[in-house]
């Protein structure tokens, strides 16, 4: 090749000037090649002829036939799309065009082409001729370079690269997106702008390691946006060396880890909730005491919820349907809430005493029911200054309103959500505890009347025996004295009074078992009450006993033994608690569809509460400790008169007397 331009026959330059111009072409180390306009080629360089792998002939081969080209995408080149075709028609190119060529050992190179046309001195086109740069060795780090770039800006974190001043130097997208800033308004400016003013000192730590070639990892910081929020993030910074190794700044990769965080804090605090609850579950259910009870609730819960105090209102339904309320405070003094009256059914209060909702609210003067109360419009004098308000109902398992958990805080806005959640969780808890206490104090109560009870029978019981076994000794001593008659009765009196006792258990026992057996006839009521009113008046002298009764008969169908025993004891009863009386009025009449016996005493009577209880087994009122008896007479009576599908009251008046009334049904006519 190097002949071919010592021939002037192809030297396209024509004269010395243009020859030392041809010379520099031809050694340069950048391909170069002309050809005409017919696309022969005409000249080449050395370094065309290396890149092509071949050797062409000037004058003979054409560009178009002597290479495979291809464009970047592998599809083949015509001839009309080669860059020097192109060039050719006059289309004077000063762009690049990329192409492939495939060279005749089989390899391939990567080429950036600039073509550009050539004219004569008339202007006219003779030919074309192309520049050639081999890009193959540099394409993958460039395109490596590019894959990176392209993963900096797509990058969701924010990527931030600063000089050893902290002076921004280049800006993501990721970063125009988590701080608000576009890159033009930052770069050139301080880190700082990002960096909260108390948190200033974190830049200087960071350059510090940076300078010593040290990483700083996920280091977990506040950063500042545009708008001034406070954005928690993940910071990872690296240090950024030139070719020479020597550090010149610092690169930062910032993640938004809000949610992160958020999710790591609920984690966190449903955890710490399990923990709170299950304590709290463990306290309440250690003691079955329910003012304990309701005690560690009230200062669980105000624990829990950084409430200032609080308070448990508990309703206690006793046997006779009144109700009792206890209450317990935490955070105050319970002696200076002793003169206010108990809560009241007020607008405010009434979703909890019904178990409607939980009542939250950040100041609770602003809400409409607040004030509502008469008399006092308002926060009654002396109550507790509440202004954040949360207040709960404790429902039992069956749906009953057992009382309300109130908290409260002299600042606005508290409690939330979140504290809801927790003191639902509490008195659903604190409810079974209450019933846990009320049953256990309930099987307290129980066992005390059984033990009362079994001191009672062994009194009743060991009393007649010991007369009994008294009399026996006597008669023993003087068989034939004239008051062997005299005790011989009174021991069959005791006897008879034990036999009763015995019986009445061995009822109890038949009933609880349901095995008490009825032996139904049909007899007159009218006359079964005649008959034992007069054989009791034997027994008793210390009470006259008036009877009413019609004198037609009052037919019913029923167990006459059973019927007479309730009678007897109702007899009994009204003798023995009115012991500062002489009479007893007994009355058996018919109405409709039924039969009644009344018995009326002038005794002791009994109270609202007395009247609840007192056909319940073992009962015994309080003001009737010095009056033989077990407290089992009237349970039965009820038993007995039930079975019978019929009904036993009492009217009382405390101090004044009793009446006892029975209604038997009548036997339904054919």
């Amino acid at each position: 090749m190097g002949d071919s331009f010592t021939n002037a026959a192809y030297n396209p330059f024509g004269n010395d000037a243009d020859f030392l111009l041809h010379n520099l072409v031809y050694d340069s180390a950048v391909a170069i090649y002309a050809c005409n306009t017919e696309g022969t080629i005409i000249f080449y360089n050395t370094a065309a002829a290396t890149l092509w792998g071949r050797t062409p002939n000037l004058q003979k081969d054409r560009w178009s036939g002597a290479y495979k080209v291809y464009s970047p995408d592998g599809k083949k080149l015509a001839e009309e799309e080669f860059p020097t075709a192109l060039t050719a028609k006059g289309l004077n190119r000063t762009d690049q065009s990329e192409v492939i060529i495939e060279r005749p050992d089989g390899t391939n190179r990567k080429l950036l082409v600039f073509p550009k046309v050539l004219y004569n001195a008339a202007g006219e086109i003779t030919g074309t001729h192309a520049t050639l740069v081999d890009i193959s060795d540099r394409t993958p780090l460039e395109e490596r370079q590019a894959f990176l770039s392209s993963i900096v800006e797509s990058s969701d974190d924010a990527i931030v690269s600063k000089d050893l001043q902290g002076i921004i130097t280049s800006w993501n997208i990721g970063a125009e997106r988590l701080f608000g800033y576009t890159a033009e308004e930052v770069m050139g400016k301080s880190i700082t702008i990002l960096i909260p003013k108390p948190r200033l000192s974190e830049e200087d730590y960071i350059l510090g390691q940076v300078r010593k070639g040290e990483k700083v990892d996920h280091y977990q910081t506040v950063r500042l946006n545009k708008y001034g929020k406070e954005i928690l993030i993940s910071l990872t910074v690296s240090p950024i060396r030139d070719k020479q190794g020597k550090i010149i700044g610092a690169s930062k990769i910032a993640r938004d880890i809000s949610e992160e965080v958020k999710v790591q804090n609920a984690i966190y605090q449903y955890t710490r909730d399990l923990e709170t609850l299950n304590s709290i579950s463990r306290a309440i259910s250690s003691k079955l005491d329910v003012q304990s009870t309701l005690q560690q609730v009230t200062d669980a819960s105000k624990e829990v919820t950084g409430a200032a105090f609080g308070a448990f209102f508990y309703h206690l339904v006793e046997v006779d349907g009144t109700i009792k309320t206890r209450f317990t405070v935490s955070g105050y003094p319970a002696e200076a809430l002793k003169h206010l009256e108990m809560p009241r059914d007020t607008p405010l209060l009434h979703p909890t005493f019904n178990g409607n909702e939980i009542v939250r609210s950040d100041d609770i003067r602003k809400d409409s029911r607040y004030g509502q109360n008469y008399p006092y419009y308002g926060m009654p004098h002396g109550h507790l200054p509440v202004v954040s308000y949360l207040a709960a109902p404790v429902v039992s398992a069956k749906g009953v309103v057992m009382g309300g958990l109130f908290l409260g805080h002299p600042e606005p806005g508290k409690f939330n959500v979140h504290h809801e959640s927790l003191i639902s969780n509490i008195t659903a808890q604190a409810a079974i505890a209450l019933d846990n206490s009320r049953l256990f104090e309930e099987v307290k109560a129980l066992s005390a009347k059984k033990d009362e009870f079994i001191a009672l029978a062994s009194h009743e019981l060991k009393t007649p025996l010991t007369s009994v076994y008294g009399y026996l000794q006597l008669l023993e001593k003087k068989p034939d004295s004239k008051m062997a008659s005299l005790f011989v009765d009174k021991s069959v009196k005791q006897l008879d009074k034990l036999n009763k006792l015995v019986s009445e258990l061995l009822d109890i026992s038949k009933i609880e078992a349901g095995k008490l057996q009825f032996n139904t006839e049909l007899f007159d009521l009218g006359e079964l009450v005649q008959e034992t009113v007069e054989s009791f008046r034997f027994s008793v002298n210390s009470h006259d006993i008036s009877l009413n009764r019609p004198a037609y008969p009052i037919t019913i169908k029923a167990d006459k033994q059973r019927i007479e025993q309730v009678i007897i004891n109702l007899l009994s009863n009204a003798v023995k608690y009115s012991p500062n009386a002489n009479e007893v009025f007994v009355q058996c009449e018919k109405k409709e569809t039924v039969a009644t016996i009344s018995i009326r005493d002038e005794g002791m009577g009994l109270t609202s509460s007395q009247q609840q209880q007192v056909f319940t087994r073992f009962y015994r009122a309080d003001n009737t400790s010095g009056i033989a008896g077990l407290g089992i007479g009237l349970y039965l009576s009820r038993e007995i008169i039930e079975r019978h599908d019929g009904r036993i009251n009492v009217v009382s008046e405390y101090g004044k007397g009793s009446e006892f009334v029975i209604t038997l049904p009548l036997p339904k006519t054919p």
